[in-house]
């Protein structure tokens, strides 16, 4: 192996153990809003495309629905609550994602349907498409299933009222 590789080599295993590290810190977190809310839940930790991803997931899904709110709003601002106990601990941004009883995950699903859909009536088209209002999460993943079938797609507007607009190939 030469230098630059041994190098990148480690680099890479340095991000991994500080995402690990994110996941850790983060775990540690919301273990103790559990103990705080008094309710049951198991936490698992992940590494998915370059950010540490944390899941509460409980056989009582139907209880840590308090913790996702409408919408998945309070899904949300436990995520930046997370985020910030992360920055406290290391000093470093994070990115890190939350998901709690599987609601992003199956919101994720619904997204890039979404997404492929409106790829689809732009081929048939030849005419823009505009999407409701997303969440940065959300519009990522619409950008990704776009950009599987194939188009190109933008960001518009103003949070929170940005929006994705498929344009024709």
């Amino acid at each position: 192996m030469t230098e630059g590789t041994t190098s990148a080599a480690a680099e890479g295993g340095d991000t991994l153990t500080r995402l690990e590290q994110e996941g850790e810190i983060a775990a540690d977190y919301l273990e103790g809003l559990l103990d705080i809310a008094d309710l049951d839940g198991d936490i698992d930790m992940d590494v998915e495309a370059d950010r540490a991803a944390v899941s509460i997931i409980s056989d009582s899904a139907r209880e840590l629905q308090k913790l996702v709110g409408r919408d998945g709003e309070v899904l949300e601002a436990l995520q930046e609550l997370t985020r910030l106990a992360v920055h406290r601990e290391t000093g470093d941004r994070s990115r890190l994602m939350l998901d709690i009883a599987g609601f992003r995950a199956k919101k994720r699903t619904e997204l890039a349907e979404l997404g492929a859909k409106a790829a689809n009536d732009v081929k048939t088209s030849g005419q823009p498409v505009k999407l409701d209002p997303m969440t940065p999460f959300e519009r990522k993943v619409v950008h990704d299933a776009i950009a599987a079938a194939g188009l190109r797609s933008e960001s518009e507007g103003e949070e929170p009222q940005r929006f994705v607009v498929v344009l024709p190939a």
